[in-house]
């Protein structure tokens, strides 16, 4: 049976090879429309990537835009305007069961960034953020999500002792002023923050 078996196989290996020498125009084709195919492919895939980049250099928003956004569509504008900055890894997090964090990111230097999102559909005429959303941030971006730089942005206000606990508890706030700037400007949010933790690994920017 095995013997058997092995010329069979012989037979059909050797009738293989006379129709590949027969017909050898056909394997020729189905490279050459397979490399085409390929190259394609990765050409779109490159000019995306490259219009993606483009894109995130020119991002942009205004105040009125983002107040007009839907909370989860303005955390995709945090984690967006962060990729913009070159934080690659930047990702919205946001939903229930998020433990404070909205949007979590590695900036160029290293240093774990972690953004609680507070959006008021009013602007500046809505609620300020108070000092209870910050305990929630403090309690839970550097313990629980690893933190080295832990954020509350706000497209509203802030109220006095909000930002007087964010500051004895080394909390960054972003609030609609600056987040204005940072939104419609080009400098990354880190040129716009005091008291930021040194670099943990040297970069071109530093």
């Amino acid at each position: 049976m095995f013997v058997l078996a092995a010329i069979a196989a012989t037979v059909a290996a050797a009738s293989a090879v006379e129709w590949l020498l027969a017909h050898w125009w056909i394997p020729l084709a189905l490279a050459l429309v397979a490399a085409l195919a390929g190259g394609a492919w990765f050409t779109r895939r490159r000019r995306r990537a490259q219009w993606e980049e483009v894109r995130a250099r020119g991002l942009r928003y205004g105040p009125e835009q983002l107040d007009a956004l839907h909370h989860t569509r303005f955390e995709d504008a945090i984690r967006d305007l962060m990729l913009r900055d070159g934080c690659r890894d930047a990702t919205r997090v946001g939903g229930g069961g998020d433990l404070g964090a909205d949007v979590k990111a590695t900036d160029p230097y290293g240093r774990r960034w972690v953004i609680q999102c507070k959006h008021r559909r009013k602007g500046a005429a809505g609620s300020a953020v108070g000092t209870p959303d910050l305990q929630v941030l403090n309690g839970t971006a550097r313990q629980v999500h690893g933190a080295d730089i832990a954020v509350i942005v706000t497209n509203g206000r802030v109220t006095a002792p909000a930002l007087t606990f964010a500051k004895q508890q080394r909390l960054h706030v972003v609030d609609r002023r600056t987040l204005t700037v940072w939104a419609s400007g080009s400098r990354p949010l880190w040129e716009l923050l005091r008291a930021l933790p040194p670099p943990r690994k040297p970069t071109s920017l530093s």
